[in-house]
């Protein structure tokens, strides 16, 4: 066969098979160690989710960051006032080369309790209950400075660490055992919004802020619009465990000690926050509590499910809604709030 083989193909292929051993030779390298996770612990914590806030370490994709948070009350691990309430956040963490219309990408390998013991409201918010059941309620009041100075409206929990269970420490009931396996995760994660606008640690929105999902823990990815260079990231309130919607307005507030890996996806264009999990992706409807009714909470977390589906996964339009319909499931975040819509993932096509 040699014979129909010319001069110039018979360079083209001894070029081809050059560049595949090129090629075969990179991908059987091994490949560079992964960094050392980065020990950062903050001297400052801030209250508002803003960029003017100084950078408390700039990091790159890829890296990864072990921090630790303060409960809401502002203490930390050892119980000591480190910062002021509510909600004080640690950060921001600027990610080299994130820029607006780039999505932050947040993976939490590690969130874990670091204190023996929690607290929680006494009772459901009113925002929970109808106005009827609202009347002959039992008092908000327990113990006066039981666990806040000035607060007398708080209960205390134990956080058994090794067995990973937490428990009402008082008042006790004489029908019901109040014990429960502690399912930890991180209410506050968010970038500092667009423009000059500096929320607050207590709402949420399109930036993410004080989501208060009970699924962001560890082995969830959130994903985060970037508005400004850097992103500015922000992480906050650790919960030891918190029902769906928050309905008490807290969840077991307590300190945390977090890892968690950042990456950027350029041109994303995200309207508000994702998550995913092992088993979901999951659009967050994501808005402050009270401003608006929960169908609006909806409607934002479908319409973004849609987009998703279609333009990252490539589906029809019409199959994007039948899937949404049939096998979504609505999580209600925030009572007064926020919802999301989560998508089992053993249903979606590999993206192309």
């Amino acid at each position: 066969m040699t014979k129909w083989i010319n001069r110039p193909w018979l360079a083209a292929i001894r070029g081809c098979l050059a560049l595949c051993i090129c090629f075969l030779s990179i991908e059987t390298q091994a490949s560079p160690q992964a960094a050392e996770p980065q020990e950062i612990v903050a001297a400052t914590y801030y209250n508002t989710f803003s960029r003017a806030h100084p950078v408390l370490k700039r990091v790159r994709p890829g890296d990864t960051v072990r921090t630790r948070t303060l409960d809401a009350s502002g203490r930390d691990e050892n119980g000591v006032q480190r910062g002021q309430p509510g909600n004080p956040l640690t950060g921001p963490f600027y990610v080299d080369g994130a820029e607006p219309g780039d999505a932050l990408v947040v993976r939490f390998t590690s969130v874990r309790m670091n204190r023996n013991w929690g607290y929680t409201a006494y009772r459901l918010g009113l925002f929970s209950l109808t106005p009827e059941s609202i009347e002959g309620l039992y008092p908000g009041r327990y113990k006066e400075g039981l666990l806040i100075p000035g607060r007398a409206n708080l209960v205390p929990w134990d956080i058994d660490l090794e067995r990973q269970m937490v428990r009402l420490r008082e008042p006790v009931s004489g029908i019901v055992t109040l014990e429960f396996p502690a399912k930890p995760m991180v209410g506050c994660v968010g970038v500092a919004p667009a423009g000059d606008f500096a929320p607050t640690s207590g709402p949420a929105g399109s930036y993410g802020g004080n989501l208060d999902y009970n699924e962001i823990g560890e082995g969830t990815v959130v994903m985060l619009p970037v508005y400004h260079p850097g992103a500015l990231l922000f992480v906050g309130d650790g919960h030891a465990l918190q029902g769906d919607g928050e309905p008490t307005g807290t969840g077991i507030e307590t300190s945390m000690a977090l890892e968690f890996t950042v990456d950027v996806r350029k041109k994303a264009g995200l309207a508000g926050p994702r998550a995913a999990t092992g088993e979901h992706i999951i659009s967050i409807g994501s808005q402050p509590e009270f401003v608006s009714a929960l169908n609006r909470a909806l409607q934002m977390a479908t319409s973004d499910m849609v987009n998703w589906l279609t333009t990252e996964y490539k589906l029809e339009p019409w199959a994007a809604h039948l899937l949404i319909g049939y096998q979504g499931r609505y999580d209600v975040v925030t009572a007064a709030g926020s919802m999301a819509l989560k998508i089992p993932k053993k249903y979606l096509p590999q993206r192309r």
